[in-house]
């Protein structure tokens, strides 16, 4: 952070924020290539992201008087933030990248919910328009069920992809009632959060952990120590310096490079009624970042290192 101007035009933030969204639109280029090296989900999540928690412990320490006053708070960020990684990086090792990006795409649903439920926002009838229509792209992506007797096509790896979209949602709803709590700790609580939950899922699975060499641990720990953390401070330091509704917009970039790298590069494939309803998502989340919550004029950085809508 340090290396980036304080006070950067708009260009500037705007360039580094197209950065960070296309880093995370990246990120299942080296999650593919973990799994396919036999290592799994929970496994890499917990070496990737919780390497770089073992740091954030120290630091969430240190800052621990800022935050003692709303201690229950952060330690809900670092479940449920926990949570929304690791679900994420499990679901897109697993499932097709275009349709867990789609279904993740959702939380704008869950974001004006819970916004509407726990903080009393008051939604206007674009943001309930895109609702609706998310949902409609959520039926249409899971096969158009009931459409000539069409069953539901849901999966496992489709229950994490929403459940990974709806704890990202509930994370930014909590990181918006936690005024009192440093933006770092925010930021780093997740980490903590995804490397407690892999170890915990990791041990539950009762396998054998496979043998790592030298230069997979390497690729590992740069994915942790420089992609993931490159990709973080660059989404924190563009939403910092954006309004939130452009800032919301730019990083939908992320949705397009994710879906059009992995058609384009890892052989995947969408049939009409995934397009039209990753069509409608992907408006509502457009929606939701023209009409963030009355009272935001920038975006509040959720405690969570996934820079998604």
């Amino acid at each position: 952070m340090t290396l980036l101007p304080a006070r950067p035009t708009d260009r500037f933030a705007t360039g580094v924020l197209l950065f960070s969204a296309t880093l995370w639109g990246l990120t299942w280029i080296p999650l593919k290539g973990f799994i396919a090296q036999g290592l799994p989900g929970p496994l890499v999540s917990l070496l990737t992201y919780g390497s770089v928690g073992l740091l954030a412990v120290w630091m969430l320490w240190r800052d621990r008087a800022a935050w003692r006053a709303q201690w229950g708070l952060v330690l809900a960020l670092v479940l449920v933030g926990g949570w929304a990684n690791t679900s994420f990086v499990n679901a897109v090792m697993l499932g097709d990248v275009a349709r867990v990006m789609f279904l993740f795409y959702l939380s704008p649903v869950w974001s004006v919910l819970g916004g509407w439920l726990f903080l009393k926002e008051r939604i206007p009838p674009a943001r309930w328009a895109a609702v609706a229509g998310a949902i409609v792209g959520l039926w249409l992506v899971l096969g158009g069920p009931g459409i000539g007797g069409e069953p539901l096509a849901f999966t496992w790896v489709d229950a994490l992809s929403l459940s990974a979209g709806f704890a990202f949602a509930a994370n930014n709803v909590i990181a918006r009632a936690a005024h009192r709590v440093p933006l770092r700790t925010k930021t780093f609580a997740v980490f903590i959060g995804c490397g407690l939950l892999s170890g915990i899922a990791t041990a539950l699975a009762g396998r054998e952990l496979p043998v790592i060499g030298a230069g997979l641990w390497l690729a590992l720990l740069a994915y942790g120590f420089v992609w993931m953390l490159l990709a973080t401070v660059t989404w924190q330091y563009g939403v910092s310096h954006l309004e939130s509704s452009r800032a919301g917009v730019i990083l939908l970039a992320e949705l397009l490079v994710s879906v059009g790298t992995a058609i384009a590069f890892g052989g995947e494939r969408l049939g009409p009624m995934g397009w039209a309803g990753g069509a409608l998502i992907t408006f509502a989340a457009l929606a939701e970042a023209l009409f963030p919550p009355a009272e935001e004029t920038r975006p509040t950085v959720a405690a969570t290192s996934h820079p998604a809508p």
